[in-house]
């Protein structure tokens, strides 16, 4: 299920997500998102791709400390695959209480309950039996149509034919064979963090081992120096592989810093891996890196012999504190 969810993940951008109750939906321009895990990933590549867009993503109960104009003037977002988020609904219910807009993308669950009963707007996502880490293409095009970010839904639109699963799934399983008995660090610019944070998720969920992530420049006043390997550390570094993500389009400066670093990890016998973030257009490159460590990750699982696609820990976790 795992690999051909993998596979198909281009045909996600084919999607058309249709906004229901959505005729007195305005345009808004400052949204908060309400999301966990997966079902938050979108507003942050949103802001790889425009800068400029107002969006701010919130992983916690209730909703964020901004004052209550800027709230009440701000599209609220509840976004879970499922629909049954906790944290999710808890945001939810505030903001209805507090009479914020407010709006709901989901593939069932009771927030999708909830929504259809008040008829607030909402977009129902396709329910595949994929995992929500899986669904960043429809979450991506649903938002996109909640938002009435029509040039973004055009611009994703055209993934289908720009993504080549075939290849990255080459790239991703040569890197995980490099990965193996090394413990992921992923690198990049403070832009492209959130990509970043998608490679750390996919070697969590999918590959079933640790993995973490930094950025430049802030890691190069304290992280690195963790790294500068004595005889009495060397044990501890030997167990991490560092993934340098590498963006023509980051700043000069970062991309010095970035050279830098590697050529002294690399003095100090650490073992490094670059991978360039590359495409055509920018939601071209945003994909394609996060379909590559999709592969990366799933490989990695076989690499392990562990299961790819579920998450037992997760609904364990959810058992435990019903």
């Amino acid at each position: 299920m795992m690999y051909d969810a993998i596979k198909n993940f281009p045909k996600q951008f084919e999607y058309k997500p249709f906004v229901e109750n959505g005729k007195k939906l305005k345009k808004y321009r400052k949204y908060v998102v309400l999301g966990m895990g997966g079902s938050n990933l979108a507003p942050e590549l949103f802001k790889i791709r425009n800068p400029n867009i107002d969006i701010y993503s919130h992983r916690d109960y209730s909703l964020p400390v901004f004052g209550q104009n800027v709230l009440k003037n701000s599209l609220i977002i509840a976004s879970s695959y499922s629909g049954n988020t906790e944290e999710v609904i808890d945001g939810f219910k505030v903001a209805l209480k507090k009479k914020f807009p407010l709006v709901v993308i989901a593939t069932g669950g009771k927030l999708l309950e909830l929504a259809k009963k008040l008829k607030i707007p909402y977009v129902q996502m396709p329910s595949t039996g994929i995992q929500p880490r899986s669904a960043t293409g429809y979450a991506t095009k649903g938002l996109a149509e909640l938002m009435k970010e029509k040039q973004l839904v055009k611009e994703l639109t055209e993934l289908p034919q720009l993504l080549k699963s075939y290849e990255l799934e080459r790239a991703g399983k040569a890197l995980a064979k490099k990965l193996k008995g090394h413990v992921p660090v992923i690198y990049s610019s403070l832009r492209n963090k959130p990509i970043a944070y998608n490679w750390k998720i996919k070697f969590n969920e999918t590959g079933k081992i640790p993995a973490y992530l930094n950025a430049f420049s802030e890691l190069n006043h304290n992280e690195m120096t963790g790294f500068d390997v004595k005889d009495s550390t060397r044990a501890l570094s030997k167990l991490f592989c560092f993934l340098f993500l590498k963006d023509a389009l980051d700043n000069p400066k970062i991309t010095k810093r970035m050279n830098i670093t590697e050529r002294l990890y690399r003095e100090k016998k650490l073992p490094v891996e670059i991978v360039i973030i590359k495409g055509e257009t920018l939601f071209h490159k945003i994909f394609s890196s996060l379909l590559f460590a999709d592969w990366t990750a799933y490989y990695t699982a076989q690499e392990y012999g562990v299961e790819a696609e579920q998450v037992p820990m997760v609904e364990e976790f959810k058992n435990l504190i019903k």
